[in-house]
């Protein structure tokens, strides 16, 4: 089974690493009919919230343009509100004012860094560490930087340089541990991301990278640390979906099964929990007719997706419909002329005496 493509884990999800949650959560969705809630709108009030907040702001502003600290609670007020380029502009008119301002340099560095502007970003922490060199968020920030560029001796270096001057530092051991499990020395990655949560137990990064890394070792301790995480927070669809996909493949089809269910509840059109739904009725319950109407709502939602449609197809042939079947390989193959799953299908059908169109 092929594993979801990240651009699946999709609500709530970080940009650049994975996982977290728990409860009684995923039992109680799976013995549950209860519908996604709608949400009123809220667009209008926010707004206005922001408008009378910035209203004040402004005046402030006008009567003290040369106040640094203005534009820095300006540009947190437009962070609040997700308005990440006013924000930036503010970091600037505070630097404008106030350039030796570490910490600016690194609040300017944040929202780069998140907005994908890797090199602004960079430039920013540096910055702030020249101007700062003993300020342990800014070593930490350039050796995140310089980690993500593989530039792995210098970021370890900066790690141990601010662990040195505060041994409980959590980022910097979760920072050792990806460096470790960048190069591939997974011990070692494992020993210090449990280093991040002794002294950050609330660290949802460390424990879903624990979790990963026991799933990749198919130790049961990944289910305790999976649900760890979702304790934390209980709407991660890359938690609920780390889950239940080692559930899946240890032998835990219900666990599973609840765990795509948690996913469906919070995002109803994510295909990745319909699609590993289907794949579980399919290939472990033996259950077809089940598995058709799962890969099939992962064919509306992820209409492209070749394994979705070959996967269904399988599904009907199973189940005896074999123009159906033949149907959906040939449709994989129009998405995929070399998928070899859907060509073999296509043959076997032909062999069974099915009329497959060819186009």
């Amino acid at each position: 089974m092929r594993r979801i493509p990240a651009e699946y884990l999709r609500p709530g999800s970080f940009l650049f690493m994975r996982h977290l949650t728990i409860l009684l959560f995923a039992a109680v969705l799976a013995g549950c009919d209860r519908q996604p809630k709608t949400a009123a709108p809220a667009e209008a009030p926010v707004l206005d919230e922001l408008s009378t907040a910035l209203q004040d702001m402004e005046q402030r502003i006008l009567r003290d343009p040369q106040n640094a600290a203005l534009y820095a609670e300006r540009a947190r007020l437009f962070e609040r509100f997700a308005k990440p380029n006013e924000a930036i502009a503010d970091w600037k008119r505070a630097l404008a004012v106030d350039s030796a301002n570490a910490a600016y340099h690194i609040a300017l560095g944040d929202l780069y860094y998140h907005s994908l502007k890797v090199d602004e970003a960079d430039a920013a922490f540096n910055k702030a560490l020249a101007l700062e060199p003993g300020n342990n968020e800014a070593r930490l920030k350039v050796a995140e930087m310089k980690l993500m560029l593989r530039q792995y001796k210098p970021s370890m270096d900066l790690v141990n340089e601010a662990l040195r001057s505060d041994p409980n530092l959590s980022h910097g051991y979760f920072l050792k541990g990806w460096i470790y499990m960048e190069t591939g020395d997974t011990g070692r990655a494992i020993s210090s991301y449990r280093t991040a949560v002794e002294q950050e137990p609330d660290n949802y990064r460390a424990w879903m990278e624990l979790a990963t890394l026991h799933a990749q070792r198919r130790d049961p301790l990944a289910l305790q640390y999976y649900t760890t995480a979702l304790s934390l927070q209980p709407n991660s669809v890359e938690a609920w979906y780390g889950k239940g996909l080692f559930a899946q493949e240890n032998g835990r089809d219900s666990l599973a099964l609840a765990c795509y269910d948690s996913i469906k509840y919070i995002d109803p059109r994510n295909p990745a929990a319909w699609y590993n739904s289907g794949y579980v009725r399919l290939e472990h319950l033996n259950d077809a007719l089940r598995a058709v109407k799962d890969f099939t709502a992962a064919t509306k939602l992820a209409p492209k997706d070749v394994n979705a449609w070959y996967n269904r197809g399988l599904a009907y042939e199973r189940k005896g419909s074999l123009d159906s079947a033949a149907a959906d390989y040939r449709h994989a193959l129009d998405l995929e002329p070399r998928y070899e799953p859907a060509a073999m299908g296509l043959q076997r059908l032909q062999d069974e005496g099915v009329k497959v169109k060819v186009r």
